[in-house]
């Protein structure tokens, strides 16, 4: 949430926590409806102004994109060709990818276009001399609107009379509200807590500090992260196509003699078939489904190309306040008492009688206090006088009698106001009371004093109330599960150092806050620094977040980490957080968020807290998963076929092998457009379910090592391309004496059988290979495919296989293109469909074999970094490079901290163990997990041999890590004294000790390896 103490900074001023009181204002009386229908001439509407694409621009936009405009290419090739069956599929699938990819796009939008619509608001306004509800989108300068408790300030509005107290945490982070009288400034998207008055609208939509914020908003988005991958891989697979295709048309025009019509024709449906059209659309719909699950899980996606960002991120800016707290005051359990027998809850019922209990609160300590008294209790007690709170006194007293029929006082109020008041042992009081409010203070705890008269008239400290804005419940564990999952959190807060490092404390965070003094700042022009991340990557890096800063440090915090190389998502839900989290590569809106913060916000959460974030970090990793298996298999398939081909027309000529017995072959191998594009058809329509398929998230970020997936998307194809063109020679040489298929006692094959046999044998290695490409190092066994996965390539196998078996003979040259085909079961020999399917899986084992076998030669070796790349927690870097580079600063960072939480966690369950049982063995394992820490600490500041060794133990990181993982080891032994259920819990955490110490031993093996 917007964050705290100091003022909201914009590029045009600042919005302090109460402004100067405007006293020669005019207060309105109200507008006629003529008068506000000019002023919204003048000043537009009510509202942010959003950049709206219109959806028949999307739509077309889908069909002038560098895939479409290839497929264009042919369709008019083949128009002026006439060939009329080629153009008219080549026409479906412009237009069917067009509206899938349309369709997908428009879609997350108008859920986004639906909440915010659910959540419009409305204000109470007066026009023609009459009070009436309207759409707050209407008001206009000049306005008479009503300002009353639990209703949101619509516009930037003059207080006319009277006092309210206003909520502005969403523009200055304040957790209290703040009172406002005549001439008071409310600004748009702050909340009225209490009070009910008049107001006169000041500023509208895009002139309100609310709108003004969007000038920081305006940046150009750029090109996506998933987008560049996209077109480096299509490029890549573009220009070798094309390249190939044509090099091959030039071959069989110079040298062939091929007319050029049915040349030109088939090179360019194989072209087509080669470039992977359908891989935006896949990867569109992959996301859209994927959308579609998070917003189960509490995550409305606004932008879907943030999914596979967020499944790359390694770096989340959280704001403090309604994020990782409460943004509520609450009683803390820590209450000191100054007399004798009184308890926590004697000191809240005499705090409440200082106020007025049978009404509603008067402010927000009121509330504070009342909503944690025991009321009821209250009832016995007659308040015979009461003196409210004033600013020249700063405290709240109560005059009551009590049930034993006698007159007393109490108060509250600011410690070193009631300790002016007390007149019994004042000087040991004010020595204790001040001791406690500085290590109050020292830890951003806030704190109210409670005192009493006895019967002489004597004011007596009974106690100290703390209370400050909690974390919430599950913070903390879920801050755990995101380092677990590789993310670092750091927190990005408004409010004062000290209560920054307090929250950051009891969150496990670590205490490393420092102020925004030394944080960057704009250019004097406005424009951002080019070197943000090479002056402040190291400092903001070391830091476990940062306290009293403005939305102008926010957004550059989150640019110098993108120019780091981090993939940094960023939380929030005020107007101040808006640049930032548009900034970030993933920008999260939590529950309750303002407009601004939603409208720049790539995900906007419908559940509070960070618990959400989480389950969208793993629902973003399965999809990124299914993309990375898609590609895979896509780069796989495309280079089978086209190389196939081309390889094909060079070197197996059908005539000259089978002219004796049929003179009908061709002179080089081809096939008829129409099967080729069947291939592409039932291809994407196979892949379409691959957003569906079942994976495993993986356990650190995600980042694109291309040349790895290159690598081994190429082992795949050459292994489907040798099988077929060893199939292709065999078939063709069939006739010949001593040929292969002659030595298996197989009939000679006619050409027409030819075609349709390699059509099956390409068709179903390339169904084949996606359940090989989908499990990367494991078999195809190791993962169970989706039903619907499954369902697809099933009916795909199905149709090819009934096309190759039954195309009938008679078909017509106008399907084919003059190829004579004719269906593998239409002559005497009935069995060659039954050939080709166990030719094909027999391939297809030594094909996921021989990609295992890569796999390992690749972890072995570290090939193409397959391994540093995953422990490196940089998105772009495979390698931990130079010793002063962020990549090797960063290494073991998350693993680090994760490791202090996950000892602390132990450390406490072995304490309440020991408690319980008080057992020497157990208190003395408790003992030993305080050291454990120490090497934690020690293994986290000399990793890959960074620092030198420790002064005291000369311990490198693996020595330390190694007499921990001992340590841990003489733990357990020790836990036998613990009961059942005690010792169960505390093994599973010291496993997960275990493995998060052995992943920082593997970084610090490979860092130590690199550095040699």
């Amino acid at each position: 949430m917007a964050d705290e103490n100091p003022p909201v900074e914009e590029a045009t001023g600042k919005v302090e926590s109460k402004s100067e009181p405007k006293k020669d204002f005019v207060p309105s009386v109200g507008l006629t409806t003529e008068e506000a229908e000019e002023l919204t001439k003048e000043w537009g509407r009510n509202e942010l102004e959003e950049k709206k694409v219109p959806k028949w621009l999307v739509f077309l936009k889908m069909l002038i994109q560098p895939m479409p405009v290839m497929i264009w290419i042919a369709i008019i090739i083949m128009l002026a060709l006439e060939h009329w069956i080629d153009f008219a599929i080549l026409m479906a699938i412009q237009f069917i990818n067009a509206f899938l990819g349309w369709y997908e796009t428009v879609k997350a939008a108008d859920a986004v276009a639906a909440l915010k619509a659910s959540l419009k608001p409305t204000a109470t306004v007066k026009r023609d001399g009459k009070w009436q509800n309207m759409d707050a989108a209407l008001l206009v300068p000049g306005d008479m609107v009503l300002l009353a408790a639990g209703s949101s300030i619509p516009a930037d509005c003059l207080v006319n009379h009277g006092r309210i107290e206003v909520d502005q945490s969403a523009l200055t982070g304040e957790s209290l509200p703040v009172t406002m009288y005549a001439g008071d400034s409310a600004k748009m998207g702050s909340t009225v807590t209490r009070g009910e008055v008049e107001g006169t609208v000041e500023f509208t939509g895009k002139h309100t500090f609310f709108g003004k914020t969007a000038t920081m908003l305006q940046q150009a988005d750029g090109m996506g992260h998933l987008q560049k991958i996209l077109m480096q891989i299509t490029l890549a697979l573009v220009v070798l196509s094309v390249v190939l295709c044509f090099t091959a048309l030039g071959y069989l025009i110079g040298y062939g003699k091929e007319p050029v019509r049915e040349a030109l024709s088939f090179t360019v449906v194989l072209l087509v078939a080669s470039i992977p059209i359908a891989i935006e659309i896949v990867c569109t719909t992959t996301l859209a489904l994927g959308s579609r699950q998070l917003s189960q899980e509490g995550a409305i996606v606004t932008r879907l190309a943030s999914i596979e960002e967020m499944a790359g991120m390694n770096m989340l800016c959280s704001d403090k306040t309604g994020t990782l707290t409460l943004n509520k005051m609450v009683i803390q359990d820590d209450c000191p008492i100054y007399t004798a027998g009184e308890t926590m809850e004697s000191v809240l019922k005499y705090a409440a009688l200082a106020a007025k209990w049978k009404e509603p609160p008067r402010d927000a300590l009121d509330t504070l206090v009342l909503t944690s008294a025991k009321l009821d209790e209250l009832d016995s007690f007659e308040q015979i006088d009461f003196l409210p709170f004033d600013p020249t006194i700063k405290r709240t007293e109560g005059t009551l009698r009590g049930p034993d029929g006698k007159v007393f006082k109490t108060t509250k109020g600011a410690p070193h106001i009631i300790l002016k008041l007390i007149e019994i042992d004042s000087e040991e009081v004010a020595k204790r009371v001040n001791w406690k409010v500085m290590d109050l203070g020292r830890r951003g705890i806030r704190s109210l004093a409670v005192a009493k008269t006895n019967e002489a008239g004597k004011w007596h400290m009974l106690g100290i109330l703390t209370f400050l804005d909690p974390p919430r419940p599950d913070t903390k564990e879920t801050i755990e599960n995101s380092m677990a999952l590789g993310v670092d959190v750091k927190m990005i807060t408004g409010d004062h150092q000290i209560i920054a490092k307090e929250t950051a404390r009891q969150l496990g965070l670590g205490t490393n806050i420092p102020d925004a003094a030394n944080l960057p700042t704009m250019d004097a022009d406005g424009k951002i620094p080019k070197d943000l991340g090479k002056k402040y990557g190291k400092m903001i890096l070391e830091a476990d977040g940062f306290a009293q800063v403005y939305p102008e440090h926010k957004y550059l915090i989150v640019e110098a980490l993108r120019q780091a190389g981090f993939a940094c998502g960023m939380t929030g839900d005020g107007v101040n957080d808006a640049p930032a989290l548009k900034r970030a590569d993933v920008g999260i809106a939590v529950q309750g968020a303002t407009d601004a913060a939603r409208a720049a916000a790539d995900m906007v959460l419908t559940r509070e807290g960070l618990s959400v974030i989480v389950h969208a970090i793993v629902v973003a990793r399965c999809i990124f998963a299914r993309m990375k298996n898609f590609i895979n298999y896509r780069i796989a398939c495309t280079l089978q076929l086209l190389l196939f081909f081309f390889i094909a027309i060079f070197a197996i000529h059908p005539h000259s092998y089978m002219e004796s017995w049929d003179p009908t072959a061709l002179h080089f191998f081809k096939m008829p457009v129409l099967f080729l594009m069947l291939i592409t058809v039932l291809n994407d329509g196979t892949l379409i379910t691959v957003a569906y398929d079942n994976v495993n998230p993986s356990k650190q970020p995600e980042k694109w090592n291309l040349v790895a997936l290159w690598a081994v998307s190429i082992v795949l194809s050459i292994v489907a391309l040798l099988s077929s063109l060893l199939l292709l020679w065999a078939a063709v040489d069939s006739g010949n004496p001593g040929s292969l298929f002659s030595k298996m006692g197989l009939p000679r094959m006619d050409f027409d059988q030819v075609v349709t046999m390699i059509y099956l044998k390409v068709s179903l290695s390339d169904f084949l290979t996606l359940f090989s490409a989908r499990t990367h190092d494991g078999f195809f066994w190791s993962s169970r495919p989706s039903w619907m996965l499954s369902l697809g390539a099933c009916i795909s196998m199905g149709i090819s296989t009934l096309i190759a078996c039954l195309w009938p003979p008679n078909a017509g040259d106008f399907w084919t293109d003059k190829i004579k085909v004719r269906g593998l079961a239409l002559s005497e020999y009935k069995l060659w469909p039954l050939w080709v399917w166990i030719y094909c899986v027999v391939w297809w084992w030594i094909q996921d074999l021989c990609k295992v076998a890569f796999y390992w030669l690749m972890r072995k070796t570290n090939m193409f970094y397959v391994n540093t790349s995953t422990l490196v927690n940089v998105r772009d870097k495979t390698t931990f490079g130079a010793k002063d580079s962020l990549a090797r600063m960063s290494a073991g960072m998350v693993e680090g901290k994760l490791l202090e939480m996950k000892v602390d966690k132990a450390a406490d369950s072995v304490q309440r163990a020991a408690a319980a049982t008080n057992e020497p063995h157990l208190r003395r394992a408790s003992q030993d997990l305080a050291l454990v820490r120490n090497s934690v600490r020690l293994a986290r500041t000399s990793l890959g041999g960074q620092a030198p060794k420790d002064a005291e133990g000369g311990a490198s990181a693996a020595e330390s890590l190694a007499r921990m993982q001992q340590a841990v080891s003489q733990i357990e032994k020790a836990l036998e004294a613990a009961s059942a259920e005690d010792r169960a819990a505390i093994q599973s955490q010291l496993e997960s000790v275990r493995q998060t110490a052995e992943r920082m031993a593997a970084i610090d093996k490979q860092m130590r390896v690199e550095k040699k």
